[in-house]
């Protein structure tokens, strides 16, 4: 093990090169396109599901739907780095392009919902590989000099797909298509890896044997998520209790599996005492979680400012729209000011929830309404600022390419936990709430408030942290 300090590189003051320049751009499409596909896809279905039960049935299995999506793009996440090795950036990425297109086929054409779950799994595993790989490819898609430029337009992705997939499912739903809705992504799905075939090269991604199953770690791991993820499947007071025990005590298993195992799905440095991965990752989850009040802002436009359903929808992607308009800007960020977003981010963010919490009344005037705006776009500011920063220094936190590889496609496993974790107890908080609709928007305000102020530690150590403090694997 040596010193290296990665952090200048990442950091460094913007460039004249340009991201969108004739030798870049099909390759950033590719990259960008593959993560604003499967992000688009997790809002695009969550408008289209309660149309799919009123024309197929199955509402006793409506949270299986997000259940089996969330759990292969989990598992797919983890075989990022496995499958670079093997098979090289364009096969990887025509696997996940063309399996997440049967998937979505599988799933336009489903009879009964057992066989719309079955496509949506398959969805899953190719859609996790595709957001794994947008961060691992862009190592070798891009020069390191705009990693920092590719990174934030990568992770704008997801705030992408959280402003375009609402409004597109909810059309699609409005005129009772939502067969055609997956046709439409299948195709979009072929189009990129058509594009991936012309621009991505031929050879293993890696060039590094891929080292074994972590068995041990998937299982802890799949075990916690899907204890959170169940949670909205059996309510009660009991069973909510057991589940969310359950899913933290496996979450600290699979914590002290990886800590301890040659085989793992985060990098071995990541619990190495001077490496800042393992606070890269706490920030990114963090923030992430922060994420999910989106789900249930809609909800609360219109039962508490008995807003329209079209505009409760945009009103729940402003969080997003912050987060997109931001990184606009947060990319040319000089080295001081991107490790200040490590600090200042998780505190602002938490503050935008507890104010969303305590501004909350039963009849919501437009004022009200709109300071609600300026909270999540805040809130927005706040997770834009920093995180194309952490993927960067993700990326650059180890020399060691196999090793490099494995951090980036972890940072979208990170991702993927921390949606699922958080959604599942944004259910918790809400019902908490109890039946008064104004009660459960202040507990989910506080609730994701505490999740997110997990991250300032994290940011206080990463902002703090010796300019030589990773290891170069």
């Amino acid at each position: 093990m040596t010193s290296a300090d990665p952090e200048p590189a990442v950091l460094a003051p913007p460039v004249q090169a340009r991201l969108f320049s004739r030798a870049h751009r099909t390759a950033v499409t590719v990259l960008a396109g593959g993560v604003a596909l499967y992000a688009m896809n997790l809002y695009f279905t969550a408008a289209l599901l309660p149309s799919v039960v009123d024309d197929i049935g199955g509402g006793d299995l409506y949270a299986w739907v997000a259940t089996g999506f969330l759990l292969a793009a989990v598992l797919a996440s983890v075989l990022v780095s496995r499958t670079l090795a093997r098979i090289g950036s364009r096969g990887a990425y025509l696997l996940g392009f063309l399996g997440f297109a049967l998937g979505a086929v599988i799933t336009a054409l489903a009879p009964a919902i057992g066989v719309l779950i079955a496509g949506r799994v398959v969805q899953g595993l190719g859609g996790g590989l595709l957001a794994g790989l947008g961060y691992a490819v862009l190592r070798s898609a891009l020069p390191r000099e705009l990693w920092v430029k590719g990174a934030g337009l990568i992770s704008g992705m997801w705030g992408v797909g959280a402003l375009i997939g609402p409004s597109v499912g909810g059309v699609f739903a409005e005129i009772g298509a939502w067969r055609p809705a997956y046709v439409l992504l299948a195709v979009c799905a072929l189009l990129l890896a058509v594009a991936s075939v012309r621009v991505l090269p031929p050879g293993g991604g890696t060039r590094t044997r891929a080292e074994r199953m972590p068995v041990t770690s998937l299982g802890t791991l799949g075990l916690s998520v899907a204890s959170f993820s169940l949670i909205s499947a059996f309510p009660g007071t009991a069973a909510t209790a057991s589940l969310l025990s359950a899913g933290v005590v496996f979450l600290l298993a699979f914590l002290v599996v990886e800590a301890r195992s040659r085989a793992t799905v985060f990098p071995r440095v990541t619990f190495e005492h001077r490496n800042p991965l393992k606070w890269i990752y706490l920030l990114v989850a963090t923030l992430c979680a922060g994420v999910m009040v989106e789900t249930y802002v809609p909800l609360f436009g219109q039962g508490l400012g008995h807003l329209p359903p079209l505009v409760a929808g945009f009103l729940g992607a402003t969080l997003s729209l912050g987060w997109v308009l931001v990184q606009l800007f947060s990319v040319r960020f000089r080295p001081a000011a991107a490790r200040g977003s490590f600090l200042v981010a998780p505190l602002l963010l938490t503050a935008s929830m507890l104010a969303f919490a305590f501004i909350q009344a039963a009849d919501a005037q437009p004022g009200r309404l709109i300071a609600w705006t300026l909270l999540l776009v805040i809130g927005g500011v706040a997770i834009g600022a920093a995180f194309p920063h952490l993927s960067a220094a993700a990326l650059a936190a180890t020399s060691n390419e196999a090793e490099g590889a494995k951090a980036a496609a972890a940072l979208n496993i990170t991702q993927l936990i921390a949606y699922a974790i958080a959604s599942s107890l944004a259910g918790v908080f809400v019902h908490t709430g109890g039946p008064e609709l104004v009660d459960s928007a202040r507990s989910l305000g506080i609730g994701l408030a505490a999740l997110c102020a997990i991250g300032v530690p994290a940011g206080w150590f990463l902002f703090r942290a010796p300019r030589h403090s990773t290891t170069d694997a």
